[in-house]
């Protein structure tokens, strides 16, 4: 069997103080491929250093909806960080109403800019959207997402929200979330997501599933959420794991297979 953590946060604690055991237990489920995914520009060099250490790890170049502290960058200073080999996305970006209020106009730009990037290297976008669907499927429609596609992460609306995104030719991506008892709804948007455009995730240090709700999530969690969805959608998690895995290296390109064998 062989998995893709396709989102995951290995450079925050307390993941980063035992990434080499994080990576051998991975493994040790299948697990094989890792995308360390950016959420603001301070901890980026992080992200890249773990790409540049592991050779099945990949990263991505992005700041969060909800980051406010740090660097808000320009389309310009995006293309530069994502032009790097080892950058296999532009992400994570999008918007959330639920953690932040006000005039949020701030995060409907900054969303804008990092699609703008995205089409100015060709490659995809990572979208995170929380309290936000009619809003976040607006922008990707206006500023062109389709042109580059990309993943909906930990995915957690309806089908309605899935199949808009869908036609833009993105990618539904399923995290813990879809094995929590209340999220029957996940669950039938899981039953009806082409099967070659499924992705699956830990988003880890967060929202470990079941059976280890409530604990720090890692990596090889993402086996669980391969075994909820093989259920739900009456197959094998090897079936999953394959195709979930091809997935993942048609929608990133960059990332590439042998390179992360030879790790």
């Amino acid at each position: 069997m062989q998995f893709v953590d396709s989102h995951c946060h290995i450079n925050f604690e307390p993941l980063s103080e035992r990434v080499g055991e994080l990576l051998s237990l991975a493994q040790k489920k299948g697990v094989d491929y890792f995308l360390c995914v950016s959420v603001n520009l301070e901890d980026y060099p992080q992200v890249l250093a773990l790409a540049q250490d592991h050779s099945n790890i990949f990263a991505s170049v992005g700041v969060h909806p909800n980051e406010r502290e740090g660097q808000d960058p320009t389309v310009e200073e995006l293309v530069v960080l994502g032009a790097d080999p080892l950058v296999v996305a532009i992400g994570e970006t999008g918007l959330d109403y639920f953690r932040s209020e006000g005039d949020l106009d701030w995060q409907r730009q900054r969303f804008a800019r990092h699609i703008e990037a995205a089409r100015q290297l060709v490659k995809p976008l990572i979208i995170h959207s929380r309290n936000a669907a009619a809003d976040t499927l607006k922008i990707m429609a206006q500023e062109k997402a389709s042109e580059v596609s990309g993943v909906m992460h930990c995915f957690a609306e309806d089908w309605a929200v899935a199949k808009a995104a869908l036609d833009m030719g993105f990618y539904i991506s399923f995290s813990g979330i879809v094995t929590f008892k209340s999220a029957e709804t996940l669950r039938e948007v899981a039953r009806k997501v082409p099967a070659d455009r499924m992705l699956i995730e830990t988003d880890s240090p967060y929202l470990a599933p079941v059976p280890h709700r409530g604990k720090t999530n890692e990596p090889a969690y993402v086996y669980h959420v391969a075994e909820c969805l093989a259920e739900v959608r009456d197959t094998r998690v090897e079936e999953i794991g394959e195709q979930t895995t091809n997935n993942f290296f048609n929608l990133f390109p960059l990332a590439i297979p042998s390179k992360a064998q030879a790790c």
